[in-house]
Formats: structure tokens, sequence, C-alpha cells
């Protein structure tokens, strides 16, 4: 197994993106979210969604300039129009405005509309933990979850992230879609040539399936029934229809070349020490985690994990061992961008 240094990835996807016409500092941005998520063990929301970002970029069906513009702000809260540009270029411009407007205010919220795919919303909300803000990040995306009781798909996987911060800098994180899994899991096994479990997807007959292909041609599960359902519904509330972004089948996701998002996303960020107690805050946090911690373990389990500790796990081992190992079929992707685009590849994606 080839493993790859995360610095020489995030080079080469910044170049790749700075090749289509995205500015350096934004094409530095979108590659470190990608190569971010690798290192998390979310390679559904890593590189493998590079080509899909390049594919838009060249349509124009996402613009290569960032350029949003304010259209309300009434001092906590504030609404931009991303006029189609990059999600994560936006959503970075979100958090720090919100972080912002919550040191202000105490409380900052920032909607953001005709937007992109942002990758994985926990990068957004852990950057604002780190500094000091508990964080909420939503978003809608395109259709792929029937909805409780139909076998169409209506609305998108909605996913939406918390994160806060604790004492001595550790931050608590959880980013979850509100389908069984996301859709870009269902890609990353058909990339490596997997099966899918039979609790993950419908195929376009209605019966569950095991074949990833099936899966991404028919419906994607709610997690916990109907209430993920119910869940992803008042998500396209928040993302779509209170920031005057697209809603259910209006929006249309990264693996499309062509069509315009549309997709819409609501960031909220808190100042703990507006509550008047930031250290007892802090305290309590820590006491969570430990109690957590410190539970008798269940049969089959060798550790409590608290939310986002797994990702930070999964990191320190990637590094460890010299670097994000990547699935063939992505590679191959990552060859024909280096082709497409005369950037080098690095070492390790050069290899056949």
């Amino acid at each position: 197994m080839t493993r790859i240094a995360p610095e020489d990835l995030r080079s080469f996807a910044a170049a790749v993106l700075a090749a289509v016409g995205v500015p350096d500092d934004d094409a530095a941005l979108v590659a470190d979210s990608l190569v971010q998520a690798d290192l998390w063990g979310h390679q559904s929301h890593g590189l493998l969604r590079l080509p899909w970002y390049v594919a838009r970029l060249r349509s124009g069906a996402m613009r290569v300039r960032t350029d949003p513009v304010v259209r309300s702000d009434t001092g906590p809260l504030v609404l931009l129009d991303g006029r189609d540009g990059i999600g994560q270029v936006l959503t970075e411009r979100a958090r720090m405005l919100a972080v912002a407007r919550a040191r202000e205010h105490g409380v900052g919220v920032v909607g953001v509309r005709h937007s992109n795919h942002f990758g994985t919303a926990m990068y957004f909300t852990r950057r604002a933990a780190a500094d000091g803000c508990v964080a909420v990040l939503t978003t809608n995306a395109s259709p792929a979850m029937a909805p409780w009781g139909g076998r169409e798909k209506a609305l998108g996987t909605n996913p939406w992230s918390i994160a806060a911060p604790g004492a001595g800098g550790r931050v608590i994180a959880v980013d979850i879609a509100n389908t069984a899994v996301a859709r870009g899991k269902i890609y990353l096994a058909k990339n490596r040539g997997e099966a899918i479990p039979d609790t993950w997807a419908m195929g376009p007959d209605g019966a569950r399936t095991t074949d990833p292909a099936e899966g991404l041609l028919g419906v994607i599960l709610p997690m916990a029934g109907h209430k993920g359902y119910a869940i992803s519904f008042l998500m396209d509330v928040l993302s779509g229809a209170l920031t005057g972004s697209g809603v259910g089948r209006e929006v249309h996701g990264p693996y499309e070349p062509e069509a315009r998002s549309r997709a819409g996303h609501l960031f909220l960020a808190l100042d703990p020490a507006a509550f008047g107690d930031e250290a007892g805050y802090r305290a309590r946090v820590e006491r969570l985690v430990t109690e957590v911690k410190g539970v008798p373990l269940a049969p089959g389990f060798d550790e409590v994990f608290y939310p986002g500790e797994v990702e930070d796990r999964a990191e320190a081992v990637a590094l460890a061992a010299g670097g994000i190992a990547l699935p063939d079929e992505s590679l191959a992707d990552l060859r024909r961008l280096a082709d497409e685009t005369g950037v080098p590849v690095p070492l390790g994606v050069s290899r056949p």
C-alpha cells in the first residue's frame, strides 16, 4: 500500500484548482479541506471529490472566483449571496463572520444562499471551536433520500455538524448525514469494488441492495428510520428555505458537472463567554468527557470515544504511517487530472 504525504497531496490539489482559474488562497483552502477529510478517515469527502469540483469549475456551474455579496445585516445575523461561488470558500467566510459577530454580540448567525458543496462540515465547525466558539453548521444537498414511506428521492442527505471547545485545546465535534451513510461513502465503495451493507440503500426497484452502483441509481435509506427523514427535512428548511436557496429537487450535487447547485448553508456561532462562565463551561465539558470515557465497556468494545476523537486518532495514525493511502480508482482520477492540467503528480500517485 502506497502512502502519500498530506503536504504533497495538498500542493497537488491546490495546483490543479489554480490551473483551472481558482485564486491561490482559495485553491489552498479547498485542497486542505479535502486532504483533511482523508486524514480523518472520511475518504468519501476527500480527494475523491476533486475531479467533480474541477468538472463543475470548467463548465461554469461553479465559479472559479468566489465573490459573495451581503443581502442582509442586522448585527448578529448576516445573509450572504454566494453567487455560485466555491462552497468551501463561502463557508469559511461565513465561519469567520459568525465568530466575529459572536464575539461582539454573543451569537453570530450567517446564512449563505446560492453556494456549492463545501466538503466536510466538521472542517469548519472545528475551526470555529478552535476559535473558542460553540458552532453549528447545516447544509442541504441534492436529492438522495425518499421521504419516509416513499420510494423516490426527494430530499438530500442534508448533513450538519456541531463542534465545541473543551479544556486544553480539546475540540468535541460531530458531523452527521441524515441518511444511513453519506452518498460519498457509496461512491467510495464503488471505487474500491466493495459491496455495501443492505441497510444503506435501495435500488431503482425499491428493494434493498448491496451493489453500490445500484444504490447510487436508487435511494439512500435514512438513519434511524422516520427520525432521519424528519431531521433532513428540517435541515432543508434551515439551509435552503430560510436562506433563499434551493430546496428539495432544486438542489444539485457536486457530481453533476453542469447544473447550478443552489445549495444553502446556515452557520451559527455561540461565544461561551457571553453566558458568563466560560471557565465553568470548559470544566463541565471536560467532566462530561471524563464520565463517558469512564463507563464500563459493553461486550466487543475496547474503548469509549467522545465525538471527534475517532477522527483525531485516525489523523495521528495516518501521519505516523507516513501519509494517506488512496483507493486505486481515486489515484487513477488524480492521474487523469494531472494529465489534463499539466500539474506534476506526487510520488505514489504517479505509479501505475
